[in-house]
């Protein structure tokens, strides 16, 4: 089964199994040294660890919405062979779709698409690639959502960004962009988290007194939960810290779910302190 499904309040969710990528260590753990960072997560014999693309769906009365949406079926070869890419479907393009298709839905049922933030690797299921070649919106009945800052910087590429943006995710969706913490539709909000990018957002689910946040790269994994275990693919790590130190200080108090997109083994949690050191209590494992 690729989905786990779980309810917050009187909203049904499902963490969706996008498929897999593998990702080098040391990026991953930035200034974390390696002896540290393998005993939570063992690299292969090319130093990368492998990541989940968990994406969340919710049965919201305004329509099925999405969080991110994977890699998509877009890439060649040789970019699958460098990340390990590992998201073929069975019975459609991508694991996503497979995930979708178990719980009665097409992509066309999708409402909304809220992105995190757009690399290849949270956005690339925004688009697919036909047996033609012709590229094409995944969601074609959804109105995308991001941060009208992402989407800017997503397209003012340099040196830095280049290899993590790709235009095929980018330039044909008709997005509708936001500013700031911004409810979607009832009970879900966006919630600016920016250091991973500049515009970066974690997305919010409330109901019946229950909330889950959805992490996405602010805390990739679980073993990033230590305030200072920051990826070396932050564009602002010492701003990530502030955005980590912020939710975790509401997380704590509101006692939030938290979801983590890319940790392999831990899909939902929620956050405990020993002291100084953050873990968590009552971990799901993945479906």
């Amino acid at each position: 089964m690729s989905h786990t499904s779980f309810k917050i309040g009187r909203l049904t969710c499902h963490a969706l199994d996008g498929g897999a990528v593998r990702l080098d260590g040391g990026a991953m753990f930035g200034i974390v040294p390696k002896v540290l960072w393998q005993k939570r997560m063992a690299p292969d014999e090319r130093n990368r660890i492998t990541l989940a693309m968990r994406c969340l769906l919710v049965e919201h009365p305004d329509g099925l919405v999405l969080v991110d949406t994977g890699l998509g079926n877009k890439e060649n070869a040789k970019f699958k062979d460098i990340y390990g890419v590992d998201n073929v479907g069975q019975g459609g393009r991508t694991r996503l779709e497979d995930a979708l298709g178990e719980l009665g839905h097409p992509p066309a049922d999708v409402a909304w698409v809220v992105n995190s933030h757009l690399h290849f690797d949270h956005a690339g299921g925004n688009t697919f690639r036909n047996t033609g070649g012709e590229l094409g919106v995944t969601f074609p009945r959804a109105r995308y959502v991001v941060q009208r800052g992402e989407l800017e910087f997503a397209r003012r590429l340099n040196e830095r960004t280049a290899a993590s943006y790709l235009p095929a995710n980018v330039d044909p969706v008709p997005f509708m962009p936001v500013d700031g913490e911004v409810e979607v539709v009832p009970g879900i909000r966006c919630l600016p988290t920016a250091g991973h990018t500049p515009f970066h957002q974690s997305v919010l689910i409330e109901s019946g007194g229950e909330t889950l946040c959805f992490l996405a790269d602010v805390v990739p994994t679980s073993a990033h939960l230590p305030l200072p275990w920051i990826m070396g693919f932050d564009i602002e790590p010492l701003v990530t810290l502030e955005s980590k130190r912020r939710l975790y200080g509401r997380a704590e108090a509101e006692g939030w779910l938290l979801m983590f997109e890319h940790d392999p083994d831990v899909a939902l949690g929620r956050l405990a302190r020993d002291g100084r050191t953050f873990g968590l209590v009552e971990p799901v494992r993945a479906g």
